[in-house]
């Protein structure tokens, strides 16, 4: 059985919402899930897990979250080689940009990405992005 981390940050409940979807699919498909957020686990704790979905909203001139979700993923960048991992958030301007070098950084560090890519959503995440970060959650269940 898979052991996996759902590991969020998020400020207006948008990317919680999807974190919630992912644990649940996760759930689902039989994995043993604990969801988080960066003040309530370490990078070295995250590290342990046999796989880690990661959440953050873009913020600013899309970027990560910079004052818990950048440094905690700055620190668990090292440990992601080998590692299987799932991307997602919310954003409220531009095209996605945060995302796509979320994933190249992930990729860079030597991890698996499961589907390719993130699932991101503008703004509320409606049924069907929830639908599809609970079919994240069971796919990374199932890598």
């Amino acid at each position: 059985m898979n052991k996996i981390a759902v590991i969020y940050w998020s400020g207006t409940g948008n990317t919680e919402a999807m974190a919630r979807a992912v644990e649940e699919g996760a759930k689902n498909a039989g994995a043993e899930v604990v969801l988080k957020t960066p003040g309530e686990i370490s990078a070295g704790e995250a590290a342990a897990y046999d796989a880690l979905a990661l959440g953050c909203p873009a913020m600013g001139d899309e970027v990560l979250e910079e004052g818990e979700m950048e440094p905690f993923f700055t620190e668990l960048e090292g440990s992601l080689s080998g590692k299987k991992v799932a991307l997602f958030g919310s954003y409220g301007w531009g095209d996605g940009q945060w995302m796509r070098d979320w994933q190249d950084r992930v990729a860079g560090a030597g991890a698996s990405l499961c589907g390719g890519e993130g699932v991101i959503a503008q703004n509320a995440p409606d049924e069907d992005c929830l639908k599809e970060c609970e079919d994240l959650g069971a796919a990374l269940a199932g890598m």
